[in-house]
């Protein structure tokens, strides 16, 4: 590359006029919240602000409703922004004269504390909203989802905001784009330490107050949520603190304003009040909200609790009542319908353990398949590399209770590091580690590793450094936390990379013996001087049965046949293997022979299996997977194929271009987009004519 010398004459156009895009943002609430309490503002006046009590307290009992309904949600996080989630609506409702979205650009970069969002505007009735949506929370029928998602609820979501750290940039963006409209609106973002971690955040904490020393922006205040807190534990005891990159802030060009207890509403409002003061007086320096919170803070037992009970700390209703209870201690009553409601789910609770115990003393016993999450196979197969002598070496980015690596770790406590909420940061470093010749293994939710790890990958591959990750909760298998956690390109979006071998495990036993097979595979050939490839292993987050065929062999690069027959090939690949199987008995039962294959090996496609069995079958072949059918297992499967001149007709299903959106249980959306053993029954009987 050289520099840019070229002469270009100035051309005329016309004046720079936007697209006239209508808001879809609901308007601002005609009336108070219903449950609220005073502060005084600077000049002594009294204002009315949501309650923070009762925004914790409808956050616990919509929590309830979705963990009742088999989802996972949040309590920790919501908890300790009550106070700045009320402050900040308290001054954007209280615009006169025009909507309150054209005052204010109002951004959530901490989506886990979406629900605190929803429960704080129903309190206000915004968009029509009522308490009794609330007890939706997550399901497949309400737009309340787990992070807020502007394609299913643009009236009171302007960006999507689940990867952490991604809204942020998007934040600035508005900023920039509202300065060059001339548009007199001031954005407001509200991020959590756990967020300022990720390297986008990082590159906003630069480009904002940079770009807005020349006068390139408008108006902008960061609210920091600092807890030192995030899924599996405190970020200073596990990674490192973030105070440096918080008080380097200043250097950076931020105005910072400190609040040291930000569960204050009345600190936390006044710190707001000073803010929007100094950002609309000096656009050129933003605006940072450096905000000291508790996560988990109400309740005795989140706040002591390592990760702040960032999940809901209530996997049933027995201990609700005191839970609300807890939210309003010193208070001289609780609202008496937040009550009732606590009492209500309490009632249900004893009812169906009522129910559950007269099942049980009248059923038989029946022996129940043993079943597993297919991580912990993979932790296993690590975990046996290691005691055989293999140099290998765990980097995490905070989930590794959820990739289910925690037990590799907690195997050889000398043998991992924790770089904090950083994926692409954990993806290089294992390439570090591995051209130094360990043997890394990194590991993250699948959305994060595909998204923020692409770039990363392939330059581990570019460094001959290859590496293995373990990418979890793919497809719908996170269907609680919604679209922007549900990773439905993620074949696409790492296949092509050079050197870099996609699998899709679909039960524990297979996971267990293709990891340590690849642990085995990177040190023979790095031990040959060879540069290796590096390994992607893609699972699901549900439990599944340890193997599919009883002392069934996984051989590398090999297609696992499970049933033979001569009419129609169903292929499948990860959670989706046992609705293959259970499509393949219902053909049976109408007279109809499948041949059933697990083909975990996406990007390598065993032609020899495959290609033998869809011969058998004329030609006929149904795929099923939990990803979008462009660019899916189904079309790599097609392609190789037709390369080796093998005549085929194929039904391929899986998603058609559309996000997924929060549901209790991934069950909800593989019946919604038509991936079961139904459907693919339907599709063999069309190929069969």
């Amino acid at each position: 590359m050289s520099e840019d010398k070229t002469v270009v004459k100035a051309v005329a156009a016309p004046p720079l006029t936007p697209l006239p895009l209508k808001s879809l943002l609901a308007p601002t609430p005609t009336q108070p919240p219903k449950y609220s309490v005073k502060v005084k503002n600077a000049r002594g006046e009294e204002i009315v602000l949501a309650d923070p009590r009762a925004n914790r307290a409808l956050v616990a009992l919509m929590d309830m409703c979705a963990v009742n309904g088999g989802a996972a949600s949040h309590w920790g996080g919501p908890s300790a922004f009550a106070e700045i989630i009320s402050a900040i609506h308290g001054f954007m409702f209280a615009v006169k004269g025009r909507p309150w979205h054209e005052a204010y650009n109002f951004v959530n970069d901490a989506g886990h504390c979406e629900n605190g969002i929803y429960a704080l505007r129903a309190n206000y009735g915004f968009d029509g909203l009522t308490f009794q949506d609330l007890k939706g929370f997550r399901g497949i029928k309400s737009k309340l989802t787990g992070h807020g998602e502007s394609h299913l609820n643009p009236q009171g979501v302007l960006l999507s905001n689940g990867p952490l750290g991604s809204a942020l940039p998007q934040a600035q963006g508005l900023a920039l784009a509202d300065k060059v409209r001339k548009n007199d609106r001031l954005t407001i973002c509200t991020v959590s330490d756990g967020a300022s971690m990720e390297g986008e955040a990082k590159e906003a904490f630069a480009a904002i107050p940079g770009l807005a020393g020349k006068d390139r922006l408008n108006p902008f205040i960061l609210v920091i949520s600092d807890n030192d807190t995030k899924l599996s534990g405190r970020i200073s005891k596990d990674a490192f603190t973030m105070t440096p990159t918080f008080e380097a802030m200043s250097a950076l060009g931020w105005n910072v304003i400190k609040v040291a207890n930000g569960n204050d509403l009345s600190s936390v409002y006044l710190a707001l009040e000073n803010a929007l003061q100094q950002a609309r007086g000096n656009p050129r320096v933003p605006v940072c909200l450096w905000t000291k919170t508790v996560k988990g803070f109400g309740v005795r037992s989140t706040v002591e609790a390592a990760a702040g009970g960032h999940g809901f700390p209530l996997g049933n209703a027995e201990k609700i009542v005191d839970f609300v209870n807890e939210i309003y201690f010193g208070a001289p009553e609780i609202p008496a319908e937040l009550a009732d409601w606590a009492r209500a789910l309490h009632t249900d609770w004893e009812q169906k353990e009522a129910a559950k115990k007269a099942k049980a003393a009248s059923a038989p016993a029946v022996a129940a398949v043993k079943k597993e999450k297919i991580q912990a196979g993979l932790a296993k197969g690590a975990v046996r590399a290691a005691q055989e002598g293999f140099p290998v070496y765990s980097i995490s980015a905070d989930v590794e209770g959820s990739t289910g690596i925690s037990y590799f770790q907690k195997s050889f406590p000398d043998r991992f590091i924790e770089v904090g909420i950083a994926e692409s940061n954990m993806i290089s470093t294992g390439a570090g580690f591995s051209k130094a010749g360990f043997i890394p293994i990194v590991d993250t939710f699948g959305q994060f590793g595909v998204t923020k790890g692409n770039l990363p990958l392939t330059m581990a591959a570019l460094s001959q450094a290859p590496v293995i990750a373990i990418f979890s909760h793919v497809g719908f298998q996170d269907a609680a936390d919604g679209a922007s956690h549900e990773a439905t390109t993620y074949f696409a979006a790492l296949s092509a990379i050079p050197h870099t071998v996609v699998i899709a495990c679909s039960c524990a036993d297979e996971a267990e013996a293709l990891m340590y097979e690849a642990i085995k595979r990177t040190a023979g050939e790095r031990e040959k001087g060879e540069h290796g490839e590096s390994v992607i292993f893609f699972v699901g987050r549900e439990n599944y049965p340890l193997h599919w065929l009883e002392n069934a062999k996984y051989e590398w690069g090999q297609a696992e046949v499970l049933s033979s027959g001569t009419d129609v090939v169903i292929l499948a690949c990860g959670p989706l293997v046992g609705r293959a199987i259970d499509a393949g008995r219902k053909l049976k039962e109408q007279n109809i022979s499948a041949t059933v294959i697990a083909n975990p090996f996406i990007n390598r496609v065993d032609l020899k299996t495959i290609g033998s069995a869809v011969e058998k079958c004329a030609g006929r072949v149904i795929t099923i997977e939990d990803h979008q059918v462009v660019c899916g297992m189904g079309a790599q499967v097609a392609h190789a194929l037709a390369q080796a001149g093998k005549v085929h007709r194929m039904k391929s299903l899986g998603m058609r271009g559309e996000f997924g959106q929060s549901a209790y249980v991934a069950e909800d959306l593989y019946q919604k987009h038509g991936l079961t053993a139904e459907k693919i029954v339907e599709a063999a009987l069309e190929l069969m004519k």
